[in-house]
């Protein structure tokens, strides 16, 4: 089995709605994603002979992604107030909003299922809230 592994990095804030403690307000983190990818055998023919995937495109792929979340607020929909959105919205803050918990266990999966979504054969997506601690999704 081959496996290829890349990271994107990215800087955004997001807060847990219910959770008890720091993690409950709004606070930002360089988080990292970590994509790794398989393949049982390597390109046979043409440009990416002897390779699983181009690099350059594994890359921009996982890249373009990760700044779809960068320098924005990430919340769960439905976790602040209508009034509330609505004036950071007026402030142009760009929100994004996803509908799970971002959870650094919630983003690895949202990651592995994107980047399955490009036709990757993806294995593991790890997502680091900090550079000591992070989570990571399989199947």
């Amino acid at each position: 089995m081959y496996t290829l592994q890349t990271s994107a990095s990215f800087d955004s804030a997001h807060f847990l709605k219910g959770y008890e403690g720091k993690c409950s307000n709004i606070h930002g983190h360089r988080w990292t994603v970590e994509v790794t990818v398989a393949s049982e055998d390597v390109a046979e023919e043409g440009q990416i002979r002897g390779m699983v995937v181009d690099f350059r495109t594994l890359k921009e792929d996982l890249k373009e992604l990760a700044d779809e979340l960068d320098h924005c607020l990430v919340i769960e929909k439905g976790s602040l107030k209508e009034k509330t959105k609505e004036a950071l919205l007026e402030e142009e803050f760009r929100i994004v909003e996803l509908p799970f918990r971002p959870t650094a266990e919630n983003l690895a999966e949202y990651f592995f299922d994107e980047m399955e979504d490009k036709d990757y054969q993806v294995v593991l997506v790890k997502v680091y809230e900090t550079p000591n601690n992070c989570a990571g999704y399989s199947r």
